[in-house]
């Protein structure tokens, strides 16, 4: 999850497929142990290390994974995933299509919201059409395969193709035909909301009320967010115990220490790189271990001076892709537990390759990054220091300072990092775009396909841009396997988008993450998911 700005006109929503999850454990999501709170669950309140959210807690404009874990917990969307990133039903009796274009939505009777008020087909129209009407909202890009989805038009809400039926049913036109529309409702966007949400957003997006398995209880911001049961969802993510405490760390070792000394139950979603030698062993059988679907990255902002939509810009993209020795960084400051990242997608989601034309620059080369930062300086001298932009709360100074030190010996230039209190802090920047640096980028899938990713990051204009990258031949070939007919075809188009990626290096691949975390001795049945997160839901606590 992550950020910035409206989404191509036309642009067609995902394609992606099934998850291939590589050492995820698999498990139910927790259907089949439902009933209402009490009927089996344990009354403890379990703390979970999160990050302060950046945006107010409304499922259009909050898409990083401060907001997006309270998000996940407080609404219950048409479908959800469950640990190994199957989707199934949530709010959805059923959705169904001919053509896969023209869809009919059905929901189950009798679902209200935590303030007795119901769910209703209107309440996903208009939550919809609300999050699809400005171009400012962070995530008004996922429409953009919706017939009359127009990201210029600000204010304008109602133009999607969407009609409420009843009560319980709604139909949805989609610009083009995508077979995998279903899977793609489990992301938060697709929530539906309250008519009190209307009467006041900005109210609301600091006491959001929701249909999920749990309710907003208070947000102390920049320490914690209470989360409780909400007794009126009856769906299958029915909480297992007391409550959740979501509680802001500074940093990744504090939480860790906690986590030790039972001061804190879950870590969310890794130990800190100074553990990753010990973790296991300070933890025994509560480490977890797991593959994961995150991928990593390094922004150079074409505004940036030296680093423009220019010769001269990509020579030194590549030059600093090829200083960088992933492998020693994975090995040495992560313990093993990162793999060098060798394309845009992820291992754990189908349709990645370890060889697209171009990938090349993945892999550490002094000489060639030493000749290639030679060619740039003679087109325009380099003058300055190289800036890496990272948050101090999530453990990344290690690995910041260890690819500055490799630059600066390899390319003989300075370079340092640039360290922010918190995420929320440093992505407004990045938002505002007031950031002169490069910065770290990451991505945590919201749901198990390539373009998830693809989309989000590179099309002209996309929620989480942050590099305002643009390239016509790439958004054209995204969208084509946003719409292909199947899964593989689909895939074979995105990994052509992808040799525009390595062609035009706007962010530089850096590794894949795995989940490397653990709990404390006061909690059990603790199951982290596909996309790292932990279950809640699940998690009991006498």
């Amino acid at each position: 999850m992550k950020r910035n700005r409206s989404a191509l006109a036309g642009a067609a929503l995902l394609t992606a497929g099934v998850i291939a999850l590589a050492g995820c454990s698999s498990g139910d999501s927790g259907e089949g142990t439902g009933g209402d709170e009490g009927s089996g669950a344990s009354t403890g309140v379990v703390t979970v290390q999160n990050n302060e959210p950046q945006n107010p807690l409304i499922p259009a404009v909050t898409n990083e994974v401060g907001g997006g874990l309270v998000l996940q917990n407080i609404f219950a969307g048409l479908v959800y995933y469950e640990a190994d990133g199957a989707m199934a039903m949530d709010v959805a009796e059923s959705i169904e299509s001919e053509d896969n274009q023209n869809w009919t939505i059905t929901i189950k009777a009798d679902q209200t919201f935590s303030d007795g008020t119901p769910v209703t087909a209107a309440s996903f129209v208009d939550a919809w059409q609300y999050a699809a009407s400005d171009a400012e909202f962070e995530n008004q890009w996922w429409f953009g395969n919706f017939a009359g989805y127009n990201p210029e038009a600000a204010g304008e809400e109602g133009a999607l193709a969407l009609e409420v039926v009843d009560d319980t049913s709604f139909t949805v036109e989609l610009a083009a035909p995508q077979s995998d529309f279903p899977i793609t409702l489990g992301y938060q966007v697709f929530s539906p909301l309250p008519e009190s949400f209307f009467d006041d957003p900005e109210a609301f997006g600091e006491a959001p009320i929701g249909n999920g398995p749990y309710k907003l209880d208070k947000w102390e911001h920049d320490q914690v967010i209470s989360l409780v049961p909400n007794e009126t969802y009856d769906g299958p993510r029915q909480p297992q115990n007391g409550g959740v405490d979501l509680v802001v760390y500074a940093t990744q070792e504090a939480a860790y220490s906690d986590l030790l000394g039972d001061n804190l139950d879950v870590i969310n979603p890794n130990v800190p790189p100074s553990a990753l030698a010990t973790y296991k062993d300070d933890l025994g059988d509560r480490a977890v271990d797991q593959g994961a679907a995150i991928w990593e990255g390094l922004t150079i902002p074409a505004r940036l001076e030296h680093f423009g939509n220019d010769e001269e810009g990509l020579l030194r993209r590549q030059a600093i892709s090829y200083a960088i020795d992933r492998e020693q960084i994975t090995d040495v400051i992560f313990e093993g537990t990162r793999t060098p990242a060798v394309d845009y997608t992820s291992p754990v989601i189908e349709g990645w390759s370890d060889s697209i034309p171009g990938s090349e620059v993945t892999h550490a080369d002094a000489d060639k990054a030493k000749d290639l930062w030679a060619q740039a300086d003679a087109i325009s001298p380099w003058s300055g220091t190289f800036t890496i932009a990272y948050n101090a709360d999530g453990g990344h100074q290690p690995w910041v300072d260890a690819v500055a030190n490799q630059l600066k010996n390899t390319l003989g230039i300075d370079a340092i990092g640039q360290s922010y209190p918190d995420l929320a802090t440093l992505r407004e920047e990045i938002s505002n775009r007031t950031l002169n640096a490069a910065t770290r980028s990451g991505w945590q899938f919201d749901y198990p396909g390539a373009y998830n990713i693809l989309g989000a990051l590179f099309i002209t204009g996309a929620g989480s841009n942050d590099g305002d990258y643009s390239n016509p031949e790439y958004d054209t070939l995204v969208q084509q396997g946003a719409t292909a007919p199947s899964v593989e075809e689909g895939n074979a188009l995105f990994e052509q988008a992808q040799e525009v990626l390595f062609q035009d290096l706007p962010v530089l691949p850096l590794w894949y993450r795995s989940t490397n975390a653990g709990y404390s001795t006061v909690v059990e049945n603790v199951e982290y998911g596909w996309d790292s997160w932990p279950i809640i839901f699940e998690i009991t606590k006498e």
